[in-house]
């Protein structure tokens, strides 16, 4: 992978971040997801909330369940998930479906759109006791509309993304080149896309002298034919990330930029390019944002901790009676402050009926 981004510097010149970054994580051929080996998990590089067990995709499948109830339960009606990496959390959704609301389960189509060949061999081979209620696509072009959920856990934080500097009263865009022993560097440059641009000069001037951050401008296209497919629902995405007036305070001088590797967090995508996770958190006020412009309705963030206890209050009620230790174990794991709860935030969106006209 390295030497194809190598060649790639050579023949046209520095590269954009988020063309480095595709090429890093999503190419088929060396990218970092499209590696042999498992990513997430004690044995991986990162540990989610899919780690934790069964009990994160059980209280998954109670909402989108009372989403299917407050729908009128409709005949057919579908849930996307976006980033399903190797199907654990599609299996636990669809098994905790299948208990909580067997009618429900039988009208579904569950979809996960993925263009990467070894993820969706593994994803079927993890879901083959669902293969009726499963479907796989490339993109999400190919659904008609139907009501329903589309989701993501821990996805938006790797959509590509620009980085930037502040330098002399001015934003500058930190793309990708070689230096003369052939390595890769950062090189600064005008910013000259558009979108970057106008992002960029939202944010103002009030920030020191070599202030980095990073600004995804892509949103809305990966948001919009999702939105599209929704003929009536939920969006739902569970992630790491802040406010706009967070995210971007003149006091985070180094942004968010982040790698994984080995359950090791570094601070040097440029390195190994293919063999390491690349993130950066979430600007939630843009997506609301991005959401809004697409007709959806947005609920303010809300600490994953809250909104799992507020799933789960049925739950833990029957939980005093006959406890089981091991899911409660996994629901302090998913809620507590000092674990996953605080950590992760969760981002609700609604989306009317189309009327057709």
């Amino acid at each position: 992978m390295r030497d194809r981004i190598a060649e790639k510097i050579r023949s046209g010149g520095a590269i954009g971040f988020p063309d480095f970054m595709a090429m890093a994580l999503y190419d088929p051929d060396g990218g970092y997801y499209a590696r042999t080996v498992a990513q997430v998990g004690r044995g991986g590089d990162f540990f989610t909330s899919v780690s934790v067990g069964r009990l994160f995709g059980t209280l998954l499948a109670r909402r989108f369940a009372g989403y299917w109830r407050e729908a009128g339960e409709p005949e057919q009606w579908r849930i996307v998930e976006c980033g399903a990496h190797d199907g654990s959390l599609a299996a636990d959704v669809l098994a905790g479906l299948a208990e909580l609301s067997p009618e429900a389960f039988a009208r579904l189509e569950y979809v996960v759109p993925e263009p990467l060949e070894l993820l969706s061999e593994r994803q079927k081979h993890r879901l083959a006791d669902f293969a009726p209620r499963v479907r796989w696509v490339d993109s999400v072009a190919a659904c008609d509309r139907l009501p329903g959920v589309v989701f993501g856990n821990e996805l938006l934080d790797a959509l590509p993304f620009h980085t930037i500097l502040f330098r002399s009263g001015r934003w500058w865009e930190r793309a990708v080149g070689l230096d003369q022993a052939g390595d890769f560097r950062w090189e600064l440059r005008e910013i000259v896309d558009s979108e970057l641009a106008d992002a960029a000069r939202s944010l103002g001037e009030a920030f020191p002298d070599g202030y980095e951050t990073e600004i995804r401008t892509g949103l809305q296209r990966f948001l919009a034919p999702l939105a599209a497919c929704l003929d009536g629902g939920l969006m739902l995405w569970l992630d790491y990330g802040f406010l706009r007036e967070d995210l971007y305070h003149p006091s985070r001088v180094t942004g968010t930029l982040r790698t994984f590797a080995k359950h090791r967090a570094g601070d040097d995508p440029l390195a190994d390019p293919g063999s390491r996770d690349i993130t950066a958190h979430v600007d939630f006020s843009a997506l609301a944002e991005t959401v809004r412009r697409l007709g959806g309705t947005n609920r303010p963030p809300v600490t994953q901790g809250a909104w799992l206890t507020r799933l789960a209050q049925d739950w833990l009620l029957a939980q005093e009676g006959r406890p089981d230790h091991a899911l409660l174990r996994q629901f302090q794991t998913l809620t507590h402050p000092g674990h996953l709860g605080r950590s992760f935030a969760v981002c609700e969106s609604t989306f009317q009926p189309h009327s057709g006209l």
